[in-house]
């Protein structure tokens, strides 16, 4: 699957599915970025089955808040929906597969049973 350019006028369809959703949030003067740009669509080759996408930071300040982007590059990964990995920094090819192989893992219904108690759980 060729990697989707993520805007606000996409993102809902793009996150709110099930199976994973990888984002690249980028920006045009970022040489951290541009190097990861690469790593990234290798990781998309090699994973067809899921989505990726990138966010262009700049174009897209609204939604670059939204997914609380503080710093680029930084990698975002949606699965059935839910946020589970949001991180800063220039992540290697080997990394970056072995983050999409372990949300592949995970067992959604034990993540979103423990969403439940935590939201249910009143602060103190």
């Amino acid at each position: 699957m060729p990697t989707i350019k993520l805007g606000s006028d996409n993102f809902d369809e793009m996150v709110d599915v099930e199976g994973i959703c990888l984002i690249d949030c980028w920006a045009s003067w970022c040489q951290g970025c541009g190097e990861f740009a690469p790593v990234f669509k290798g990781a998309s080759e090699r994973h067809s089955s899921h989505t990726f996408a990138t966010l262009d930071t700049g174009s897209e300040p609204d939604l670059t808040a939204k997914l609380r982007v503080k710093h680029i590059p930084t990698l975002v990964l949606f699965r059935d929906g839910i946020l589970l990995f949001r991180q800063p920094g220039y992540v290697p090819a080997e990394g970056l597969d072995d983050i999409v192989e372990k949300a592949q893992r995970l067992d959604m219904d034990f993540v979103r049973a423990e969403m439940e108690k935590e939201e249910s759980t009143p602060n103190v």
